[in-house]
């Protein structure tokens, strides 16, 4: 069985646990990680000190986007995981500009959730914002000619960016109207595992 360490109102948890249930995988997830802090034995496993890492069937890894191809390379379909390398490549572009979203929403997400009202930065929320706006004005641009981040079906790709866009919404950080991105978001919603792992609390 498929064992996952690391706290769910993690980002990247969130993508770990969200493609184990779209996969069918039967899995255990163990709280790792913020005040769970992190044992000896966990260390062993990632000496990155982070969260999450896999264990399944004697392969350990690290870093969630990893997680999401390796899962779905040995567990997934071609809809998920195309063969083609230039299909995969259309998905797989999104993986890595979900890193780059993630640094520009950073600032306002730990000042909105994780800080009290009267240590936080307004200038930094608005400058995080404004730099998600931007990104996700180009997200809209895309979304407007495909209905999922992996083409014409919904794949891996939308998986890392779709965390992402949950906590866009829920934190309000709308800058310029973007349809088809909220359209997108609403398709994810409507997934077992999304709503379950995804759209809970931030904290």
């Amino acid at each position: 069985m498929l064992t996952i360490w690391g706290r769910l109102n993690s980002h990247n948890v969130k993508k770990v646990v969200w493609i184990a249930e779209e996969l069918g995988l039967p899995y255990r997830r163990h709280d790792v990680g913020g005040v769970f802090g992190m044992d000896d034995a966990y260390l062993a496993k990632n000496p990155n000190a982070l969260i999450p890492t896999i264990e399944d069937d004697g392969v350990v890894l690290w870093e969630s986007n990893a997680i999401l191809r390796y899962l779905v390379a040995r567990y997934g379909d071609d809809t998920m995981w195309p063969a083609d390398p230039a299909r995969r490549a259309l998905a797989d572009r999104w993986m890595d500009w979900q890193f780059g979203y993630a640094d520009a929403q950073r600032d306002a997400f730990v000042n909105l959730v994780r800080r009290s009202a009267d240590q936080r930065d307004e200038a930094a929320v608005e400058r995080s914002a404004a730099a998600c706006g931007r990104m996700m004005a180009v997200l809209d641009r895309h979304l407007a000619g495909t209905p999922w981040l992996s083409g014409d079906a919904f794949g891996t790709g939308d998986i890392p960016v779709g965390v992402y866009a949950h906590t866009y919404f829920a934190l309000g950080l709308v800058r310029g109207e973007v349809p088809h991105v909220a359209n997108w978001y609403a398709r994810l919603q409507e997934r077992p595992g999304y709503a379950a792992n995804v759209m809970i609390p931030l904290t």
